[in-house]
């Protein structure tokens, strides 16, 4: 099985009858309310990032550049944004050639609940899968994460160790472990233990100062997932959760493997393996600023495993006026097709799609989504700007936090978020 392994002279990639027996299901039903007001209108995994993709882009570029083309989102909290991304970005697979990508909103299959947990949006959607033929791998995703891995591989992990399942791990500090689940493992990486959110979490056995902590991706033969979701959906006192539910049932009975990000992660740079969660303001606004450095730990310009995205046909971005004191520029930053900068600075910042930023801005450290309207005389400095707000003439944002936190959202570490109602602005652009 292993050996039709595909390769080339820059990748090495596990495109195999394993990855074409694999379904996906990417969870994408998240509000990340964490994201604050960036998510009243959007699911998190609907989120703009990096200057033209929407964060559910990097998990399913993943499956597309690992081989796997038969892909199901779930969809839940406010997903209008995010289905209709997904339709227009994503439909270039070929239904004849048996390759898809589905949407399946939450739509109260088996029961009158809505998804109760991880676990049951799988359960609730447990027929449209079986109908899925010759799926002998299930792959479980999180729809909210920024990383390139090669789910090939890690299918692979699995089968080489007849495991039942498969958890990829991510090594995290200790302190910071305590905010995910945590696997112990034997000398062959077989999970022995999980806590999801130990107070004191466990190290891993070749590093005192890190743990194993679950990504939230998981690898089932696919007759064993039905099998578990069944019986736990059958539990009254379950909350029907993969990591509070499933693998603390299941671990003590059958096989359970942890597969290693680091045998996986594509686009390695100087031993880091890149991977965020963007869950918090500050995390956000960090993430997209990495992608302004001159040589980023995340390449977006990588031909070999590129992220796909659906963006608006739009003509090049423009900058005009070269007078004294009036002259459009940008420095360290990341400008997409549609934008106009007429005489003004802008300095490590992203401006996505359309953006219009009118004479004598000054625009430093700012991640300002598309069809934003920046008049005249502006500052901006460390904000998020939401989608389509018009940022009134004179106004400063990120000079003063005290007046900034009357009228915006101020983070802990001083990032300003500005959103449409937040200026008592139409809605109508958010999305």
């Amino acid at each position: 099985m292993l050996k039709n392994r595909q390769t080339d002279q820059n990748s090495d990639r596990f495109i195999s009858t394993l990855t074409k027996n694999t379904v996906a299901i990417i969870l994408a039903g998240g509000r990340g309310s964490r994201l604050k007001n960036l998510t009243d209108w959007r699911a998190k995994p609907a989120v703009q990032f990096g200057g033209k993709f929407r964060i559910i882009d990097f998990p399913l570029s993943n499956c597309i550049n690992s081989g796997i083309r038969r892909i199901n989102v779930a969809t839940q909290y406010k997903a209008q944004s995010l289905i209709q991304h997904i339709q227009r970005g994503w439909g270039f697979l070929r239904g004849e050639f048996n390759e898809f990508v589905n949407i399946i909103p939450a739509q109260q299959r088996i029961s009158e609940d809505w998804y109760k947990g991880t676990a049951d949006a799988v359960y609730q959607n447990i027929d449209l899968l079986r109908e899925q033929a010759n799926a002998e791998y299930i792959l479980i995703l999180a729809g909210d994460h920024i990383y390139k891995m090669d789910y090939g591989k890690m299918l692979v992990t699995h089968v080489r160790n007849n495991a039942d399942m498969t958890v990829a791990c991510i090594n995290v500090p200790l302190e910071d472990a305590k905010g995910f689940g945590v696997l112990a493992v034997d000398e062959n990486d077989r999970v022995i233990e999980f806590a999801e959110k130990p107070a004191n979490p466990k190290h891993m056995p070749d590093d005192p100062t890190k743990a194993f902590a679950s990504m939230g991706i998981y690898v089932f033969n696919a007759k064993f997932l039905y099998e578990q979701l069944i019986r736990d959906a059958g539990d009254p006192k379950s909350s029907h959760d993969f990591g509070g539910d499933i693998i603390p049932y299941i671990i003590q009975k059958y096989k359970i493997q942890a597969h290693r990000f680091t045998d996986s992660c594509v686009g390695v740079k100087n031993d880091h393996f890149y991977w965020r969660d963007v869950g918090t303001i500050d995390a956000y606004w960090e993430a997209n600023m990495e992608l302004t450095k001159v040589i980023p730990e995340l390449n977006l310009y990588d031909r070999d495993w590129p992220i796909w995205t659906y963006q608006e046909q739009l003509p090049p971005a423009k900058f005009v006026f070269n007078d004294e004191g009036r002259t459009g520029k940008a420095t360290d930053s990341l400008v997409s097709g549609g934008c106009l900068i007429s005489g003004s600075s802008v300095t490590n910042s992203i401006l996505f799609s359309d953006v219009r930023v009118h004479s004598y801005c000054n625009i430093e450290g700012s991640v300002i989504l598309p069809k934003v309207t920046v008049n005249r005389n502006v500052v901006l400095k460390n904000v998020v700007i939401d989608r389509g707000c018009v940022i009134p003439e004179g106004m400063e944002i990120g000079v003063d936090l005290s007046l900034d936190a009357k009228r915006f959202y101020v983070s802990e570490k001083g990032i300003v978020l500005v959103t449409p109602d937040m200026l008592g602005q139409d809605l109508y652009r958010v999305i």
